[in-house]
């Protein structure tokens, strides 16, 4: 139960929805009639003011997390940023006002039915952490799944100061954090990452000290090796031949059958787990400055166009992140 709001919540949203697995084009039908879901004991519920796009929105639409997806219809979204109309009778750190962003999904392969596209969500309060007051909601909205992919990914190699690193896809949502983190919160002693020729100066410009052009060498041959490679683009057996011996390789994309889903040693995969607590820990660092949110020039896209959206972070060229806004 949550106790009355200040705020005038309808009981109806307008929201993004699909009843069948497909491509956003195909399948993602704007509602103007959706209920707006039931605050938990536990949770929040969000206006939200905005919402953004990552691959794993994308590979749940198209059906390959069915096994342990939320039943139909389905508001998508993971990422939010907004603000507090209305507080669950458990809920201890949060109060009507206040401006939140989080990953809403705390476990990312059994996601809930009603997602962030749409105007008003429920949230778990261990999920959010109060906005950075530097940060439009753009901003934030931008940042919660890839920077606490980028952190935990790094968490677990053992990343810490005085190593080295390659990021395959520098540019992309998680890629353009990894290297953000690992030099300005880790403390590496060398970022190299991989992009395509147009990016590289955005990869020096985050903090990279060697920015590779994959379509002009490969990675693999280079002489240099590396303590940890992180990557983002699902090329683990091209980046074990990268690794120093004793290092690490993490991916974040499943290997495609025939191969094995989980990689052999030296690499491994994980799972994100959402937790507001490590927005918490890396908020000096984006209030500072040091750390910043990378959103691509073609958005944000208003809610109106959400599949053009889509579609355009399936042609998985974003630099960043692609943004809704706003929502309305």
């Amino acid at each position: 139960m949550a106790a009355p709001s200040s705020f005038t919540i309808p009981s109806h949203n307008k929201a993004w929805v699909y009843s069948e697995y497909g491509s956003a084009v195909d399948v993602l039908k704007f509602d103007p009639n959706v209920p707006v879901p039931e605050v938990k004991d536990d949770q929040v519920l969000v206006k939200v003011a905005a919402a953004s796009l990552n691959p794993v929105d994308s590979k749940r639409m198209h059906g390959f997390i069915k096994a342990t997806d939320s039943p139909f219809p389905t508001v998508p979204g993971y990422d939010v940023a907004g603000v507090v109309v209305k507080v669950g009778s458990q809920v201890k750190n949060f109060k009507e006002g206040d401006e939140v962003f989080g990953d809403i999904n705390e476990a990312a392969l059994q996601p809930k039915r009603f997602g962030s596209l749409a105007e008003y969500t429920a949230v778990e309060e261990r999920v959010l952490s109060l906005k950075p007051n530097n940060l439009s909601f753009v901003e934030a909205a931008s940042l919660p799944l890839v920077i606490e992919t980028a952190y935990e990914g790094l968490e677990r190699t053992g990343f810490s100061a005085g190593k080295s690193i390659l990021v395959l896809g520098g540019a992309g949502g998680v890629g353009t954090q990894v290297i953000q983190l690992a030099k300005h919160v880790f403390g590496a002693s060398k970022v190299a990452a991989t992009a395509s020729t147009g990016k590289l100066e955005l990869l020096k410009s985050l903090g990279a000290d060697w920015a590779i052009d994959y379509t002009k060498e490969n990675f693999e041959d280079l002489p240099e090796k590396f303590d940890v490679v992180y990557d983002t683009v699902g090329q683990v057996e091209r980046a074990v031949k990268a690794v120093k011996e004793g290092g690490q390789v993490v991916t974040i994309v499943p290997q495609p059958a025939p191969a094995p889903a989980t990689p052999p040693p030296p690499a491994f995969i994980f799972i994100l787990t959402s937790m507001g607590s490590v927005l918490e820990k890396l908020k000096p660092y984006l209030e500072s400055g040091k750390v910043k949110p990378v959103i691509d020039p073609k958005g944000p896209f208003p809610f109106s166009k959400t599949v053009e959206a889509f579609s355009y972070l399936d042609t998985n060229r974003a630099t960043g992140k692609v943004v809704v806004y706003p929502i309305s």
